[in-house]
């Protein structure tokens, strides 16, 4: 299955909820942000939400610096 993940093409398989891909594909450890199709989906609800051909997902993560 082919979606869009933080504005790049991405191929995955079919299974993946946002939960999973959190996962597998956030390279940051801390907090994470998801948003689906331009929908911030909160954190409770990521493994109820599938992932489906042609979403655009968006992963963002905080990072501290001066």
């Amino acid at each position: 299955m082919n979606i869009i993940l933080n504005g790049k093409p991405k191929e995955i398989r079919s299974t993946l909820n946002i939960q999973s891909a959190v996962e597998l594909l956030c390279k940051n450890e801390g907090p994470v942000i998801a948003e689906l199709n331009g929908e911030i989906i909160k954190a409770p609800q990521w493994e109820k939400t599938a992932l489906k051909e042609g979403d655009v997902v968006e992963f963002v993560s905080f990072v501290g610096g001066g």
